[in-house]
């Protein structure tokens, strides 16, 4: 039996998904334990949903068509296995998530005529993983058979008890495989990484040792004192193509596969280094300032990981998806460019020439209008896998949306997440996409006029789905595994549908109190009060900028006056 492998889908979403950040968090960083990851899926063009791919038992000899992002490969398949896992969003049935971003790198390793693309390779990963290990062995076996067609790929694999970092690059046009490591997280340590290589060196494979090994021993994968795997033509490769030269110890992934410029160390490393610099000390992040403005003679490089001042919650998380530099020297609501209301959106392009022929460019944050989705995974290992993982999701930017938290067992897909009513060129209120779009498309221009308003119910939302995952871990505590499934299939739903209610009540209100460009007062239970404005005008930033940019232009004219006399 032969089944397509959502090639549609993937092809619309895999044109789209170059600009995206991954948080990580090991378990013994995590307040509860947990070990949790991030996905901020950005890209101009096309509306978010939630993916969804049921378990299964299978025919022996059954293929799964992929034509993959590059030249169709009509009549290509890749072979089926025994049984794959429940799928929703990029979370499995067992635990296991898989997110990434994109590098690129060296682009002329792109390969078009291998057969899977990174998304696709991720997907047939979390079908067949009951492990971050297998998962990450998985993925390599894979491109080895039938050939990587992406660019450069940072790969978040996680489980209830593991994260891994994986980075992996194709061998270019006619060279099937890729050259690829991955990395164990300290379980005490976060890491994070958006749109540029992070791994540098890495320990090599000894014999009789097995902290590090080659894909050639994979047979020792499972060992828990494995922390490091990788290819084993991944240095000799690079010495073939002269992208490095010196000694096995003094090798480099990043280096050889991905060079740094001033544009992928500020557009990418910049969102790294913040959400460190939210969690361990301020003086210390700052050091890497002159990295992150181009200076590279003093460091070229942040930790790949850090051990955190304080142990971080979901809730941490969430708001670090939020970011826009806020508080620090990157801060995009602090001058001009912020506009009259303190807006951190910036249009395209990311640079752009100024009346005078000189070169300008924007800061890119971790929170961007441009998402098509954006979740919060958390993996618990000392719950029943279906309850233990969480995907807290939302379609369109992290910062303006309420995370939805959907359980890893459902086989329901919420409505308002599902592919069929999120088309990205017609608005519709059953889409999440639409409706949180709808919002934060109001809120965007009058930024720091609206942004409260957004965010009590955002927090309002998220206080009570919060609020009440004590109560369904009590509610399944007696329930046989079909009720279980049953029942969070409703919650997901119920939450889901809270949420879009919810929303709807946002929109229409902010379109009635901020009407016109002025704002109608509200009590302290949210009525609108019969008469009376709130004086709200530019923020002082922009006034100021005002006067030093036009001079007397829009002085009052008593003022100059009596200046005068």
């Amino acid at each position: 039996m032969k089944k397509t492998f959502f090639t549609i889908l993937l092809l619309a979403l895999g044109l789209q998904t170059w600009a995206c950040t991954n948080l990580i968090v090991g378990k013994k960083a995590s307040a509860d334990g947990s070990v949790m990851c991030t996905y901020n899926c950005d890209g101009f063009g096309f509306a978010g949903s939630l993916f969804y791919t049921p378990s299964g038992r299978h025919a022996e000899g059954e293929l799964i068509a992929v034509n993959g992002w590059g030249p169709s490969h009509e009549g290509q398949y890749v072979k089926q296995v025994e049984y794959t896992y429940n799928v929703v969003g990029l979370m499995n049935e067992r635990q296991v998530t898989i997110v990434e971003t994109t590098f690129d790198g060296r682009l002329e390793l792109v390969n078009r005529e291998g057969l899977l693309d990174y998304f696709t390779l991720m997907r047939l990963a979390l079908q067949r993983s009951s492990t971050a290990r297998e998962a990450i062995r998985c993925m390599a076996e894979l491109v080895e058979e039938y050939g990587y067609n992406s660019s450069g790929e940072s790969i978040t694999v996680c489980d209830p008890n593991e994260a891994w970092i994986m980075e992996i690059v194709g061998k270019g046009p006619g060279r099937k495989g890729a050259v690829w490591v991955a990395l164990r997280i300290p379980d005490d340590c976060i890491c994070a990484h958006a749109n540029l290589s992070r791994i540098r060196q890495f320990p090599m494979e000894k014999k009789g040792r097995y902290n590090s090994i080659s894909n050639k021993s994979f047979k020792h994968l499972n060992r828990p004192e494995v922390e490091c795997v990788y290819a084993a033509d991944v240095v000799s490769f690079a010495r073939e193509k002269g992208f490095f030269t010196g000694k096995d110890a003094d090798f480099s992934f990043r280096d050889a596969y991905c060079p740094i410029d001033f544009e992928n160390v500020r557009y990418a490393d910049a969102r790294v280094w913040s959400f460190f610099r939210h969690h361990t000390s301020h003086e210390e992040m700052d050091k890497y300032l002159p990295y992150l403005n181009g200076d590279f003679s003093e460091c070229d490089h942040l930790p790949l990981w850090v051990k955190p001042d304080a142990l971080l919650s979901l809730r941490d998380l969430q708001r670090d998806m939020r970011d826009h530099f806020e508080g620090t020297a990157l801060d995009m609501t602090a001058d001009m460019t912020a506009g009259p209301w303190g807006m951190p959106i910036r249009p395209l392009p990311m640079h752009f020439k100024g009346s005078d022929s000189l070169d300008y460019f924007r800061e890119r944050p971790i929170a961007t209008q441009q998402s098509g989705f954006t979740m919060t995974c958390q993996m618990r290992s000392w719950l029943p896998d279906d309850v233990g993982g969480v995907t807290w999701f939302n379609c369109d930017d992290a910062n303006m949306v309420a995370y939805v938290p959907l359980y890893c067992c459902i086989t329901q897909v919420p409505d308002p997440f599902r592919p069929e009513n999120n088309a990205h060129n017609e608005f519709s209120d059953k889409s999440a996409f639409w409706m949180n779009n709808w919002v934060a498309n109001m809120v965007y221009p009058r930024y720091s006029m609206m942004i409260g308003d957004l965010r009590k119910a955002q927090d309002e939302l998220e206080d009570y789905y919060f609020a009440d995952q004590d109560s369904v871990l009590v509610a399944i505590e007696k329930m046989m595994p079909a009720q279980r499934q049953s029942y969070l299939n409703q919650k997901s739903i119920a939450y889901a549908e809270r949420m879009m209610t919810r929303w709807d009540k946002l929109a229409k209100f902010l379109i009635v109190r901020y009407n016109d460009q002025v704002v109608k007062r509200i009590d302290e239970q949210g009525n609108f009060q019969p008469w009376g404005r709130d004086p709200r005008g530019y923020d002082q930033q922009f006034i100021d900028a005002i006067g030093k940019a036009t001079g007397d232009r829009y002085r009052l004219k008593e003022v100059i006056q009596r200046r005068e006399r």
